[in-house]
């Protein structure tokens, strides 16, 4: 068990983990490098622990000693205990859920590792936006997919506001990285897979049609927000699909796609 341990400075070296959460540049450039992320918010932070990321620390609000007690009391990292404006000033923002962790990354899987035991996968394609990315992947773990793949420029799926979107469910889903894009699309096919892009394009097949809970195993391509799946990436598909609009409307928003075209590759009618 970790003595907590109260901090008044906010320029204490002990929180250098959690200084400028804000700053997204810089926090992509350095948790990587470092091999740390940070979990916001009881719930997200017990998953992590669950998942079997080692914690490095924890910040705490005083509030917060007694709800994160078994925690607290089942690790033998360093729990740092600050008052609300201090968590801010090292933040950089009002940290409204009372509890920060910093833990450890794990090592990446090869994404044929992951294609070895799975049916249903999701490969993602330029997804920079954080909020999409955890929106995703927590339809991807409600819904079964089995693994996600991602572009190696799509955003960190371990970037606080992808994590706490996702509630934790970054956790739940393992992934990996494509590389190089996009050939590296056909070690997808190779294991077996049917790659169906999913894209607005007329020319594409209703994705009711194209049946993919039918297919032994496919895998779910979906593009950056605005943009959708680049040029090199739909060609590289078996087949185009799309989700059909109604009322003018030309798409949704990608992860709502996501979330539709989950459902639909793991229907059992």
């Amino acid at each position: 068990m970790s003595e907590p341990r109260t901090i008044t400075d906010p320029a204490d070296p002990r929180l250098a983990d959690y200084t400028g959460l804000t700053d997204v540049e810089l926090r992509r450039r350095r948790e990587p490098a470092e091999g740390l992320f940070i979990a916001e918010g009881e719930k997200v932070i017990r998953r992590a622990v669950d998942a079997g990321y080692r914690m490095r620390s924890m910040l705490l609000t005083p509030k917060w000693l007694e709800v994160m007690s078994d925690v607290i009391a089942d690790t033998d990292a360093p729990v740092h205990v600050v008052e609300p404006g201090l968590a801010e000033a090292v933040t950089g923002y009002h940290v409204h859920r009372g509890a920060l962790a910093s833990m450890e990354r794990k090592p990446l899987p090869e994404a044929a590792e992951l294609l070895a035991g799975a049916r249903r996968v999701a490969v993602l394609e330029g997804l920079v936006d954080h909020t999409n990315l955890g929106a995703i992947f927590r339809s991807a773990a409600a819904l079964g997919m089995d693994a996600v793949l991602l572009s190696p420029d799509c955003a960190d799926p371990l970037y606080r506001r992808a994590v706490k979107v996702s509630m934790g469910a970054v956790f739940a889903v393992p992934y990996a990285r494509l590389d190089p894009w996009p050939d590296a699309l056909d070690g997808v096919r190779a294991a077996g897979f049917q790659l169906l892009a999913l894209t607005p394009a007329e020319s594409a097949v209703d994705l009711a049609e194209a049946a993919p809970h039918r297919m032994p195993k496919a895998a779910l391509m979906l593009g950056a927000e605005g943009d959708g799946l680049t040029r090199r990436a739909l060609d590289t598909a078996d087949r185009w699909v799309r989700i059909p609009m109604s009322h003018g409307v030309d798409s949704l928003n990608v992860g709502a796609a996501a979330a539709v075209a989950f459902y639909a590759v793991n229907a059992t009618a």
